[in-house]
């Protein structure tokens, strides 16, 4: 599914209103009120046999949801892995993966925002059958190039950009149908679940996609990505989704100023984006040259790849069930620095590891730590906005998350062909880092934020 780098990354990639001093006040409030479909379900305390450390499974939509993004995350980490190596087999550059990189990722800084507030106005459900559809036949195309051996960059740079623009229009309605699916109380056990099954597929995908890519080559790993959009599909048919509001009345570009005053307004919402956009632009782009370290500085082969992959899947699944097993996080706003500090450290030390298992632990502290941050802030943001901004609220943090990364992968591959790549990455973590420190030393609301 397109939510990758989701949490969907990013993880991304939001308020009328009057001026907030103190901590901004919590809405909670979904569209319209939640009715479950289950007899067995009497209350908010019953939790109808589920365990409550998955306690938002205990919802029949959002479980199917789940699972059908599940299997689809699969397909996408497959895909992922096969088109780093294949970028490389092709280039031998680390530049054209920070290209290919930038052109899957620019989209969302130009379209993320309207798909907020397409989201806010449209059915989300049928919006996301349409994208997902369209996903699914981009894979089947980069299928078929890689199989009859006509593929070239300049094609994989326009797949790339065509499946970026999509996934950007995808991604608001992703977020914002969440809170529909299930009950209040489970908002953030459901995003934790989301989390989770996101960051399971990063550990099993790549390493099927490794073996895969053995097996059957590139081309495989494309059409099986192709096959695994139809789970996510079912899944959407079967849901039952609320009916949307009517629209307002205002104009795109009206709706979309309504969107960022409403951010603005909101203290611990605005200070919630800068350390978003802080660790995207200086962080994220680090991601993207994860095969020319295992190929260049690791001397490894394409499992090698995709066992690293996994790695940095697994501390994320960890991370997801930490947060799914605590329930709501006390101190968010210490939380989401001392976590992404942490991923920057990890960073830091990958780039100069020349061991392979000393390179794979320091990426599962890297999923740990991101993954940690990403959900504390999606939590945080769905909470504080309300249900009739959520589309727009929740399109400003995807940009954010997922809109900068890809200008930030083109400055680290520009600067990577004067110096050596490990330099330019430490040095972009390093001042991310510094970033931060300073960001909680002067923001009094973001200190605040519980």
């Amino acid at each position: 599914m397109a939510e990758n780098l989701e949490e969907s990354p990013r993880p991304g990639s939001t308020e009328p209103s009057v001026d907030q001093n103190p901590p901004a006040e919590v809405f909670v409030e979904p569209e319209v009120p939640f009715k479950p479909e289950s007899s067995r379900l009497q209350s908010e305390d019953d939790l109808g046999g589920w365990p409550p450390i998955v306690r938002a499974l205990r919802n029949p939509d959002f479980r199917i949801f789940w699972s059908g993004n599940f299997l689809s995350n699969i397909g996408t980490w497959m895909q992922n892995v096969a088109l780093g190596w294949l970028i490389l087999e092709l280039t031998e550059s680390s530049f054209w993966l920070g290209m290919v990189g930038f052109a899957a990722s620019f989209p969302f800084l130009i379209f993320t925002l309207f798909g907020g507030v397409i989201a806010d106005r449209v059915n989300k459900r049928y919006l996301l059958v349409g994208t997902q559809t369209i996903m699914m036949i981009l894979a089947f195309l980069l299928a078929a190039l890689a199989y009859f051996k006509i593929i070239t960059i300049r094609s994989l740079i326009v797949i790339a950009f065509l499946n970026g623009m999509v996934m950007s229009l995808n991604a608001p309605s992703y977020q914002a149908m969440v809170p529909q699916l299930v009950r209040s109380s489970d908002l953030p056990n459901a995003v934790a679940l989301n989390s989770a099954q996101f960051n399971m597929s990063r550990v099993v995908g790549p390493t099927l996609g490794g073996y895969a890519m053995a097996f059957f080559g590139v081309a495989g790993n494309f059409f099986l990505n192709g096959v695994s959009f139809l789970a996510v599909l079912a899944s959407l048919f079967r849901i039952h989704y609320p009916e949307t509001k009517p629209g307002d009345g205002l104009t795109m570009w009206q709706s979309l100023k309504e969107g960022f005053a409403y951010v603005r307004a909101n203290a611990q919402m605005w200070a919630i984006i800068g350390l978003v956009g802080t660790v995207s632009f200086f962080v994220v782009p680090f991601l993207t040259f994860i095969p020319f370290f295992a190929r260049n500085i690791l001397h490894t082969s394409a499992r090698g790849l995709g066992i690293l992959m996994a790695c940095s899947g697994l501390g994320a699944f960890f991370a997801a069930v930490t947060i799914a097993y605590f329930g709501k996080l006390r101190h968010r706003g210490a939380v989401i620095v001392a976590s992404g500090l942490f991923v920057m450290a990890s960073v830091i030390g990958f780039c100069y590891s020349h061991s392979f298992v000393l390179s794979a632990f320091l990426q599962m502290c890297e999923g740990y730590g991101l993954i940690l941050t990403v959900s504390t802030v999606n939590v945080s943001m769905q909470q504080l906005s309300s249900s009739e901004m959520r589309g727009r609220v929740m399109s400003i943090y995807s940009t954010s998350y997922l809109g900068l990364p890809p200008v930030g992968a083109l400055i680290a591959g520009a600067f990577s062909k004067y110096l050596p790549t490990t330099h330019v990455l430490a040095a972009m973590s390093g001042l991310a880092m510094l970033v931060y420190i300073l960001y909680y030393m002067t923001s009094a609301p973001l200190r605040e934020l519980d």
